[in-house]
This record gives structure tokens, C-alpha cells and sequence, in this order.
């Protein structure tokens, strides 16, 4: 093999490796809605592709060699694509699913934790579909795509704390 097909083999080599990794990052970070992300998120996503871009094309300034590594990122994305839905353990470890934040009003830490939302990142979600407080929330869930849906209670119901629950 001449030189040049080797270079770009590794450009497509690295490109997957920073691919698999990133995937493999944010997954454990957390996600959140685009809309969600603050200055300090954003600045992080755009460090984070000047920091691999030079790893990914092996160093190289050929517009071959970006070709070469965009290509990889469209290919093995569309593969990623095809695993995750047609295997249920897949999609869940790769965070593709609903996750309840709220349940009956009350925030589910556990939940909010592992997708790296405060308690403030879901009331303003909750509020901007209308709904003033948690007292009003039977679910707030979120959507694989990263939107937050809500189930508002029924009006007659109250909160734990106002039946007297524990």
C-alpha cells in the first residue's frame, strides 16, 4: 500500500476511536436539551472539536484527509444508528429512552443526576409549557431527543404533602 492510502486509513482509524469515545463521554456526563446548554456548555463543544479535529486527520492539512475523517463520522454514525434501534440493550446504554424527572410532583434525584439536570433546568422546562409549579406535575419526562414532556395532574388530586403522606 503507497503512503498516502495508509495516512488516510489512519485518518479514519482515529476519526472512529474519537468517535466512540466522545459517544462513549457524553453518555456518562449526561445530556441535555439543546436549548438547555449554557455559555460554559457551549464553550466546552466547541474546544472539544478543536481539541480532536488535529488528532482525527492525523495532523494533516489535505482537504482529503477532512474529507476523509467527515465521511467516517457520517458512516459510523448511521451504523450506531441502525445497532441502537434494533436492539433494545443498546439503545438503553447508549441513554436513547425516556427518563422520568418528575413523579407526582417530586423531582427523582437519582434520575436527575445521571442526565446531569438541576431541579432550576426542569422547572423552567416545566414552566415553559405552561405549568406555574411541581404541585401541578404528575410526570415530567426526558425525551430521547432531549425535550421535556409533562403530564399535568388532574386538578381534584393533591401532592403528597397536602394528603398527608409521608
Amino acid at each position: 500500500m503507497n503512503a498516502q492510502v495508509i495516512s488516510m486509513l489512519i485518518v479514519a482509524g482515529n476519526t472512529l476511536c474519537i468517535y466512540l469515545f466522545l459517544i462513549i463521554a457524553i453518555r456518562i456526563l449526561g445530556r441535555r436539551q439543546l436549548g438547555q446548554l449554557t455559555a460554559l456548555d457551549l464553550l466546552v463543544l466547541i474546544l472539544l472539536g478543536s481539541a480532536v479535529e488535529t488528532a482525527m486527520v492525523h495532523g494533516s492539512t489535505l482537504l482529503r484527509a477532512g474529507f476523509v475523517s467527515a465521511t467516517t463520522l457520517f458512516i459510523a454514525n448511521k451504523i450506531l444508528s441502525e445497532f441502537v434501534n434494533k436492539s433494545k440493550r443498546l439503545s438503553r446504554a447508549c441513554g436513547n429512552g425516556p427518563i422520568l424527572l418528575v413523579h407526582d410532583g417530586m423531582f427523582v434525584e437519582e434520575h436527575l443526576k445521571r442526565v446531569g439536570l438541576t431541579h432550576e433546568d426542569v422547572l423552567q422546562s416545566i414552566r415553559a409549557r405552561e405549568h406555574a409549579d411541581l404541585s401541578t406535575v404528575r410526570f415530567a419526562v426526558l425525551e430521547a431527543d432531549g425535550e421535556v414532556n409533562v403530564v399535568a395532574r388532574d386538578t381534584h388530586e393533591g401532592t403528597k404533602e397536602q394528603l398527608g403522606s409521608p
